[in-house]
């Protein structure tokens, strides 16, 4: 099985004032811990970028990155998705944002293998990202969402009846729910670090919401 992992990076940041992606954190820009995190997970990396864009500088890393350019400036999550399903290789694909730098690799794993899957959180609430698809399934359905006009993610999850997997079934690899932070705000460099706010990761503006109602009946009953 060939792993695709698919970096969406073509938002505008205009709550952080200036391209979040180049922010240094610890010396590396913003975009190049979300894209370390794949290493070891992923067979390819995609990056979809906006098509006004140059390519964003990733720091050190030693692994080819593909970058790719949506069709429309800021069209939406679905739009970049979309363009990085079409450029991908693998039968799975493996969905994060340019803009979250504590991804845990173990949490991703998981992802993998329970594809299609998305995170729940403390609450029960399911994100959009990270995230995992089979890409023939998801190439097809965002194209029919598209078609209606259909711009956010959560829709293609729900399409998909993508697998919320419980808060307790990743508690273990990353106990501080890191892998669901994403930077917003310069603030954000520094506080979410130190203290996860349970509503960080409703990434492109989407609104909280679980993916479908029965997903953490069914992740107790695996558990079982």
């Amino acid at each position: 099985m060939i792993v695709s992992g698919v970096v969406l990076a073509g938002g505008a940041s205009r709550r952080f004032g200036s391209d979040k992606l180049a922010a240094p954190i610890d010396g590396v820009p913003l975009l190049g811990h979300a894209l370390r995190a794949l290493t070891g997970i992923v067979d390819e990396i995609v990056v979809v970028i906006a098509p006004d864009r140059a390519r964003p500088e990733l720091g050190p890393f030693g692994r080819p990155v593909r970058f790719v350019t949506d069709p429309e400036r800021f069209g939406g999550p679905l739009v970049g998705l979309r363009t990085g399903l079409g450029a991908a290789r693998g039968s799975v694909v493996l969905v994060v944002g340019g803009d979250m730098p504590w991804l845990v690799p173990g949490v991703l794993r998981l992802l993998v293998d329970r594809a299609p899957a998305v995170l729940a959180d403390a609450a029960g609430v399911s994100r959009p990202l990270p995230c995992t698809l089979d890409r023939a399934t998801a190439l097809v359905a965002a194209d029919e969402l598209l078609a209606v006009g259909e711009r956010r993610l959560r829709a293609l999850l729900a399409r998909l009846e993508a697998v919320a997997l419980a808060r307790a079934d990743w508690q273990g690899e990353d106990p501080g729910a890191l892998t669901l932070v994403d930077i917003d705000e310069r603030r954000d460099l520094s506080q979410n670090e130190r203290d996860p706010d349970p509503a960080i990761g409703v990434s492109w503006e989407e609104e909280p919401g679980p993916v479908r109602e029965e997903g953490d009946r069914r992740s107790r009953s695996n558990r079982a």
